[in-house]
């Protein structure tokens, strides 16, 4: 077995002498508790190649912080994993000052302005690739047309979604010009939803040519723009696959997203210990049935090294006895490496910044700036 046998003693029952078990390891972002990386998460790295980790205010604490633990992130893999936040702007943002606060979408979406929506995603791409985060979820491309919807509001651009379209494609492209993976969310809408899916499961109950008209314009927007990644969402739509949500339904990430749309970029997973999920089922077979339909990334952001290694283990046996095809995770690791490149490359060499260096960047006066324009329109 040679140097994998005690990892794979320690972590899993099931052994796989093509190398599969490791790699299986890089379809699983994972949360952690703390402002350093914990022992539990080294250990699980060491044992499969992790696709990389999720960061939240429980793990920021100060600029260079941030950046010796995406450092060390980066060290755990000779596979460079993804270090991931949720920086949306408004309510949504895990670093806050020092860097800069940014308003909500909502305040962008009011603006109209294509320039001043530049220079924000290229400014907030900025800070971002300071401290060493290459992946945010981010821009919401869900169209707000639901005013009672508990979840989304002023993180939407706007109510019409041609603009959402429209500034949605801008972000990402200003994003991913400075080297930060864009991911667009929630596909296919989850703007006119009146639950909120952290808690409960939402149903979306409009006919597909009204989806298409809608809900959908902004993500063909996304496919058209190159983005990084997708993240489906945690709500179900009855005209599309009367049963799964969109995140477990292959009729939704495979014959729409894949198929009609002609997306080829990666697709994400809401956080699997959302209520919409968890409440039907464990994260261990809701993330295999979410691969199977054509997932390649599953956000694990619970701080649960057991979790993780029990999501981890169930893919690997999936496998195994065929129940989720080689052929899909094949799939799903090729697309992980084509982003990696475009990327990730050369992430490996990345170092923590100087602290002088650092000042002049996250919650600079240009970026401040930038922020008070944004502000004006709220």
């Amino acid at each position: 077995m040679g140097r994998n046998a005690e990892p794979a003693r320690r972590f899993g029952r099931y052994w796989m002498p093509t190398g599969l078990q490791r790699q299986i390891g890089q379809l699983v972002v994972a949360g952690f508790a703390g402002v350093t990386l914990p022992e539990e998460l080294r250990a699980i790295a060491r044992a499969f190649d992790l696709g990389g980790v999720i960061l939240f205010a429980r793990n920021v604490e100060a600029p260079l912080q941030v950046a010796e633990v995406a450092y060390d992130v980066k060290q755990l893999s000779p596979v460079p994993p993804w270090v991931s936040v949720d920086q949306e702007g408004g309510r949504v943002q895990r670093l806050r000052a020092p860097f800069t606060e940014w308003p909500p979408l909502a305040s962008l979406g009011r603006r109209g302005n294509a320039e001043l929506t530049e220079r924000f995603g290229r400014a907030l791409a900025r800070e971002l690739r300071s401290v060493g985060i290459t992946l945010d979820y981010a821009p919401v491309l869900d169209v707000h047309t639901n005013a009672a919807n508990p979840v989304i509001g002023d993180r939407a651009l706007s109510e019409d979604p041609v603009e959402v379209a429209r500034l949605g494609a801008v972000l990402i492209g200003a994003l991913q010009a400075e080297g930060v993976a864009a991911c667009g969310k929630h596909f296919p809408g989850h703007g006119d939803t009146s639950r909120d899916s952290h808690l409960e499961l939402p149903v979306v109950e409009h006919e597909p040519d009204r989806l298409r008209e809608v809900e959908l314009r902004p993500f063909r927007a996304a496919v058209e723009a190159g983005a990084a990644a997708i993240m489906t969402a945690h709500v179900r739509y009855p005209a599309l696959d009367e049963t799964a949500p969109a995140t477990l339904s292959r009729a939704v990430v495979t014959d729409l997203l894949r198929e009609e749309m002609g997306y080829d970029g990666l697709v994400v997973t809401d956080d699997m210990a959302m209520g919409a999920i968890a409440r039907q089922q464990a994260p261990a077979p809701a993330a295999v049935e979410a691969v199977g339909a054509g997932c390649d990334l599953v956000l694990l952001c619970e701080p649960d090294p057991a979790t993780q290694v029990e999501v981890i283990e169930a893919l690997i046996h999936a496998v195994e006895d065929g129940s989720l095809p080689l052929r899909r995770v094949e799939e799903a690791l090729g697309r992980q490496q084509r982003a990696r490149e475009r990327f990730l490359r050369g992430d490996d060499q990345w170092r923590p910044p100087a602290q002088v260096r650092l000042n002049g960047i996250v919650g600079c006066a240009e970026h401040q700036d930038i922020g008070g324009l944004m502000r004006e329109s709220l």
